[in-house]
């Protein structure tokens, strides 16, 4: 399990030492290729992977780009593997679903075209759940993803191939996409940094639907928040065929993080005045972090949420539901590829289909509301605190956990309701690890900033990650 001295290097360590011609494009590569064949087969992090002879020829065009004075970016020859949901030209794009098992893009996304830009050689690609839909990484295409310290248990989802691959060193820096916790959940559960951004700093698509989509997001993962800044700024920035996506390139998404964090007011939300099943252990956990934060000088305070909080997930589901059968329904409507799909997507669209207009047109009031109070909420706190999850991970034999708590779970994904607060307000929000739990297991904390205050909440979590010990805790 022990890194070689080249995969140990964080994603920014290493693109200077490719640029200082300390170590090869060629000699990169290979490291990960060995590390990837002697311990993916167990995790099952990444999935289509590419011929290691093709990615050895692209590593050595890298290197004698270097060596003309042809400089990519900062990814330059560094091994990446966009996650299953995101289109790749010439590599399959399966979403983890047998109806689109040999599905091959005949074009990059956004995402992928800034990542490629940005010098990386796509090596394949980070497991998901089929179509994304869960908190649990698995699929019948590829399997099931270990996490990463404990390998019987789930590794979270949608992002868990790649939050597995970075803590078992298979990739120094990845992407990810996010709608319920995709960027959160897994990232506290394999002890790395996951940041789902303000809603349109990072461009989604090309899609054909770009208006009505705004709950999910793609944002970067890392083993370090300079490591994860690095790659938001790589992602972040408008294109013309993402209409609502904000303004500017993404350079100053990379900082500086340094800053002074001294006095920042810190909201604990907790379990939201009981409204949330917490497993034991899961707050103790996230307030022992809390007491980190405390260190650096900061004020930790529990604050409770004059919100009707059922309503607020009623009007998520409502939400959701409405928007994956708008995606999904082409799938659903064909006889051959219905049947393949899996029992949660059907649940999804047919209650999708099942709404009128005027009851999406309410949810949206009802999320317009909660908007509100956040920023009400924010009028006297900088960041708002929950845990990344209910509990700790589960074992990876379950679709879903059916108790949380003690409380009965009425769907497959009401165990992740920790993380709607931060979805529906589509405000920045950091997925830091807290440590590990009474039974040995990983845990995260969310850090939920003002919207569009995505630089603040980063240069907070950089100061914990320069305070905290966690990380250094190897699978």
């Amino acid at each position: 399990m022990t890194p070689d001295p080249i995969t140990a290097l964080g994603a920014l360590e290493l693109s200077r030492a490719i640029h200082a011609r300390e170590v090869s494009c060629a000699e990169v590569m290979a490291a990960y290729l060995d590390r990837i064949a002697a311990l993916n087969p167990h995790a099952c992090a990444l999935v289509s992977l590419r011929p290691r002879a093709a990615l050895l020829a692209e590593a050595a065009a890298a290197d004698a780009e270097l060596a003309a004075g042809r400089d990519r970016g900062w990814l330059h020859g560094i091994p990446q593997a966009p996650k299953d949901l995101t289109a790749t030209a010439g590599i399959p794009t399966t979403m983890g679903a047998p109806a689109l098992a040999t599905f091959v893009p005949a074009a990059h996304s956004i995402l992928v075209e800034r990542t490629v830009a940005a010098g990386a050689i796509l090596i394949g690609k980070t497991n998901t759940p089929e179509f994304g839909l869960g908190s649990h990484t698995f699929n019948p295409l590829h399997g099931t993803t270990a996490n990463a310290y404990a390998p019987g248990r789930s590794a979270g989802g949608s992002s868990g191939g790649a939050a597995a691959a970075l803590a078992l060193r298979l990739l120094p820096v990845a992407d990810g996409s996010d709608m319920m916790g995709s960027l959160r959940n897994p990232a506290g559960w394999n002890n790395v940094f996951g940041f789902r951004p303000s809603i349109g700093r990072v461009p989604s698509g090309p899609t054909p639907e770009v208006f009505l989509q705004q709950l999910s997001t793609d944002g970067p993962m890392g083993r370090s928040v300079a490591d994860l800044a690095a790659l938001f700024a790589t992602q972040a920035g408008h294109d013309p065929r993402a209409p609502l996506s904000l303004d500017g390139d993404g350079s100053t998404c990379a900082g500086p993080l340094e800053g002074a964090v001294r006095g920042t007011r810190i909201g604990w939300l907790g379990d939201l005045g009981g409204h949330l099943a917490m497993d034991p252990g899961v707050l103790e956990t996230c307030e022992a972090a809390l007491a980190v934060f405390e260190a650096m000088g900061c004020v930790v305070e529990p604050v409770r949420v004059d919100f009707d909080l059922d309503a607020l997930w009623t009007a998520w589901t409502t939400l959701r539901s409405f928007l994956v059968a708008g995606s999904l329904g082409p799938l659903y409507d064909a006889p051959a590829t219905r049947e393949a799909l899996k029992p949660e997507a059907v649940w999804e669209i047919e209650r999708g289909r099942a709404f009128g207009a005027s009851a999406v047109f309410r949810a949206s009031t009802l999320r317009s509301a909660w908007y509100r109070a956040v920023l009400a909420l924010h009028a006297r706190w900088d960041v708002l605190a929950l845990p990344t999850a209910q509990l700790f991970p589960f074992d990876a034999l379950e679709r879903w956990p059916g108790e949380v708590g003690g409380r009965v779970m009425d769907s497959y994904h009401r165990w992740m309701e920790v993380v709607v607060p931060a979805s529906m307000a589509g405000t920045p929000t950091l997925a830091v690890p807290a440590g590990f739990g009474p039974g040995g297991l990983p845990m995260g904390l969310q850090l939920m900033g003002p919207p569009r205050a995505d630089l603040a909440v980063l240069r907070l979590g950089h100061a914990y990650d320069l305070a905290q010990a966690w990380t250094r805790r190897m699978p």
